[in-house]
């Protein structure tokens, strides 16, 4: 499994402004340059105390200032195929708001017909500010495309929105604007993510180790793809994907009905999270107090999701998880023809660093004719390696 570039020859203007969060921008510069992205560094003269054009250089970024010969704000403004500015302090904003040409970013911003993108980072009262709120919305009417700000610990010792989102996630950003083009535009996925929680009692329930890292990367591989996408989450610490409808659900039951709400719009469905089995027969008002030295619990059912979604008249193209210990592939295989699904993706639980609660997987594609075994790789060079397998078996979609 090799991850295809997802930005081959896009041409990224990237503008820098003084902001401390200007030290996360050679991990982008990477990151897009690993894409295949061709970058382009505008440094402002404040950026250069957290950053340096050496620094940027070294990662496979082209520093550009406007010494040179000619029009140079003229042929970057025309050499972009987008603009984005990361971190974007609440000066740039208001700089942009007005309209400003003072220096080489602005001028370029002002003279490209290139989608403009924006990362915020500032202090969480800045953010907040009624000002700073008005320069954002009238951006937001003239087509800029924000990218967070994200909340959490600020570098002032607060705590709140005003975050640079991180690198990845702004490079998923540019990746959607190009979305509209990917294969899957106009295909609607259902993705469910995370483990579910079954409750016995006020206090205590039954659950599984899923962190839902993978429901959630294949939510977003599919809509970088152009899907429309919603994801039906079990309870997770994970952010939702941007531009993912989620529905946030607690139990099996609340997951089914969310995914069966779905079916007049689904043309995919991947069920990838972690659904219990079986739940407590009674839940029980009160807290069950400890007086045995013995306990015994009645399990029923629960419904189950994925064998009744591919039951659905049509059926949408369905993908399908398996968790397994010992025998990975004939468990799947099996399971596979059980639910009468399209795909079966196969992972241990049983190895050490990969699987639940990892960043890494490890899986088997199992199709009705054959196996695929895939070398452990991040989840998100898994999802979107799935997708495009995905992509090869839908008849109205071409591989990209």
């Amino acid at each position: 499994m090799q991850d295809m570039p997802s930005l081959p020859g896009r041409r990224i203007v990237l503008g820098i402004t003084g902001g401390i969060a200007a030290y996360k921008t050679p991990e982008l510069v990477r990151l897009l340059h690993a894409r295949g992205a061709l970058v382009r560094v505008v440094l402002s003269h404040s950026a250069r105390q957290f950053v340096t054009a050496g620094a940027l250089a070294a990662v496979g970024a082209q520093v550009v200032d406007d010494r040179g010969p000619g029009m140079v704000h003229i042929e970057l403004a025309r050499w972009a195929d987008a603009i984005l500015i990361a971190p974007a302090t609440a000066h740039l904003l208001s700089r942009l708001a007005a309209g400003a040409a003072d220096d080489l970013l602005t001028t370029a911003c002002l003279a490209t017909e290139a989608p403009l993108c924006v990362a915020p980072a500032m202090n969480r009262v800045m953010w907040r500010h009624a000002a700073t709120r008005a320069n954002c919305a009238l951006l937001a009417e003239r087509a800029v495309v924000f990218i967070g700000p994200a909340e959490g610990p600020q570098a002032c010792g607060e705590d709140g929105p005003g975050r640079m989102t991180e690198p990845c996630e702004i490079v998923a950003a540019l990746e959607r604007l190009w979305a509209a083009h990917g294969s899957l535009q106009g295909v609607r996925a259902v993705v469910t993510a995370g483990a579910t929680y079954e409750a016995l009692d006020p206090a205590r329930g039954f659950t599984n180790r899923s962190t839902g890292k993978m429901g959630y990367a294949l939510a977003a591989a599919l809509a970088d793809q152009g899907a429309s996408v919603t994801l039906v989450s079990g309870p997770t610490a994970l952010a939702p994907p941007p531009g993912v409808r989620i529905m946030a659900v607690t139990s099996a039951a609340q997951m089914r009905d969310a995914v069966m709400a779905c079916r007049e719009e689904m043309d995919v469905f991947v069920g990838a999270a972690a659904v219990a089995d079986y739940r407590p027969q009674t839940v029980l008002a009160r807290k069950l107090k400890k007086t045995a030295d013995a306990l015994t619990i009645t399990f029923v059912r629960n419904p189950d999701i994925l064998a009744e979604v591919a039951a659905l008249t049509p059926p949408p193209f369905t993908v399908g998880f398996a968790a397994e210990t010992g025998d990975l592939e004939s468990q799947a295989r099996a399971k596979r023809a059980r639910k009468g699904i399209d795909l079966m993706v196969a992972n241990p639980i049983d190895e050490e660093g990969v699987g639940f609660a990892h960043d890494d997987n490890r899986v088997l594609l199992i199709d009705k004719d054959r196996t695929v075994a895939w070398a452990a790789a991040p989840k998100t060079e898994v999802a979107r390696a799935l997708v495009r397998e995905i992509i090869k078996r839908l008849p109205r979609t071409a591989p990209p």
